[in-house]
């Protein structure tokens, strides 16, 4: 069982993991030994998550949310599969509790006079400085 709050707990049925080969450097110990993981977390059908934390879920998963509705986290940072595993779970972990956090709603706000003025007076002594760059008309 996978631990992110208070509230929430991921149950080991929801989580799957696959080690499969890593790649990049490493010689010998990349090509013999599976040290890198692949999380699959079965999000969509979790019901250890409410429905607007799923929600906000899917948008923070991005690209790692599959078709069917799971999270697929993988990590082959290091030489050992214990950590690998570890990194993989903190990141789902983090990722689960981000989307715990409820974001604020933006208050419409008018911008003030003062503000209006300024802007006004910025355009207008900028338009002046692009008409001077016009051709110069000598006396004629």
């Amino acid at each position: 069982m996978l631990r992110i709050d208070d509230t929430i707990s991921l149950e080991d049925w929801e989580i799957t993991e696959q080690f499969v080969r890593a790649s990049g450097p490493g010689g010998q110990n990349v090509n013999k030994v599976a040290t890198a993981v692949e999380l699959r977390f079965e999000a969509a059908r979790s019901p250890s998550l409410p429905g607007p934390v799923k929600a906000r879920l899917k948008r923070l998963a991005g690209r790692r949310w599959t078709k069917e509705g799971a999270i697929v986290i993988q990590c082959d940072e290091t030489r050992s599969q214990s950590r690998n595993r570890e990194i993989a779970r903190e990141r789902l972990a983090e990722l689960v509790r981000k989307a715990t956090v409820v974001p604020k709603r933006r208050i419409k706000t008018k911008p003030t006079y003062g503000s209006q003025q300024r802007r006004l007076k910025a355009k207008k002594e900028r338009g002046e400085v692009k008409s001077l760059r016009g051709r110069v008309r000598g006396d004629e």
